[in-house]
């Protein structure tokens, strides 16, 4: 059953998460240049790429996205219950 506090948070909880995709995104391209040494990561329908280098990028922009997307839900309830006294995830 979804509480008021999980009901008032879901526009929160989307807007958050438009944002932390973005992050993640302009943090995995900096990566991707540093360890790579190319401005952008390999698509898996790109045949000039090897089957070992698209799954390593595709691994790395996963880890970063999974990081950044914990951080910021973990921050944006965090700020919701400071603000409202409510856990949203309760």
């Amino acid at each position: 059953m979804v509480n008021a506090a999980q009901l008032a948070y879901r526009p929160v909880g989307i807007l958050t998460g438009i944002a932390a995709g973005a992050v993640a995104g302009a943090i995995f391209k900096q990566v991707w240049k540093r360890v790579a040494r190319q401005d952008d990561a390999p698509d898996a329908l790109q045949s000039e790429y090897t089957l070992a280098r698209v799954i390593v990028a595709a691994t790395i922009q996963g880890a970063i996205f999974a990081a950044v997307k914990a951080t910021v839900d973990r921050l944006g309830a965090q700020g919701f219950q400071k603000l409202t006294g409510e856990w949203p995830g309760d």
